[in-house]
């Protein structure tokens, strides 16, 4: 990792220049600091932590002010990457409360981005936010947040008509002033498409391999989250000798596009 920080602005111009980066969650200084040494370009302070932190079976009990203190620590250990932080649930089910809540996250917590999930429904919160200066990443495909509604979490954009709903609320996005868009658990040939279509560095989760960028939850990379993981998942500790090896190895397998592999793509 060089000393300069990373930015949208580089991350776009990465972007432009095909050259991938790679996304890690982080929740703490530690972790924060060390993905930072490892050439980890994005940190996501996500409300998987709801999860693999507190210990939920869902995202939907993550706070904002869980977010922003996750968030200012994350912040204290890391010096290059940047930091994204998670709206969490209904954070943002108004423009004017998404105002307030991605205010906290970025002046409390020391996050340069704020993620938030939902497509065309969020345009006009997307286009407040932008509009005030705070860079906003789309979350779109499966929206843990929706997992009530949605039936479970399921890969979504499989027949032609969601698929075209998401090519469709990618565009309104960007459109309305989103920086970067994440797109989880789709068709790889959909991803595909969608990172074609826009401007801004797309980041793929159970998305394939075509996307800009690459995220998984941290204790999933290291093999170490109990109970089932999902397909898109690897255990990169697995052949390393340390953490720092297998973030490395994680960055490394990212950038070349060895990973994801096929066995980690849905179609």
């Amino acid at each position: 990792m060089s000393n300069k920080a990373m930015s949208v602005s580089s991350l776009q111009k990465m972007k432009a220049a095909g050259e991938r980066f790679a996304v890690l969650t982080a929740y703490d200084a530690t972790f924060a600091s060390l993905l930072d040494e490892c050439g980890v370009e994005v940190i996501l302070v996500g409300d998987s932590l709801g999860m693999v932190v507190q210990g939920g079976t869902t995202t939907l009990p993550v706070t904002v002010d869980d977010i922003v203190y996750h968030t200012r620590a994350v912040s204290r250990g890391s010096k290059h990457a940047l930091i994204m932080a998670d709206m969490p649930f209904m954070a943002d089910a108004t423009p004017q409360q998404a105002v307030q809540n991605a205010g906290r996250l970025m002046k409390e917590g020391g996050a340069h981005m704020v993620k938030l999930e939902g497509g065309a429904s969020q345009v006009e919160v997307v286009r407040r936010l932008s509009e005030l200066g705070i860079p906003v990443c789309g979350h779109l495909g499966l929206q843990p947040q929706s997992v009530h509604k949605l039936g479970g979490y399921k890969v979504q954009g499989r027949d032609e008509a969601a698929a075209e709903s998401i090519l469709n609320d990618s565009r309104k996005l960007v459109e309305a002033g989103a920086d970067m868009l994440l797109l989880e658990c789709v068709p790889a040939a959909l991803a595909a498409q969608v990172t074609n279509a826009v401007t801004v560095p797309v980041i793929g989760i159970g998305a394939g391999a075509q996307t800009d960028a690459q995220v998984l939850v941290l204790y999933d990379m290291l093999g170490i989250t109990p109970g089932h993981r999902p397909k898109f998942t690897h255990d990169f500790m697995t052949g390393n000798g340390s953490i720092a090896e297998a973030i490395r190895a994680y960055v490394s397998a990212v950038k070349s596009g060895q990973f994801p592999a096929e066995q980690h793509c849905f179609h």
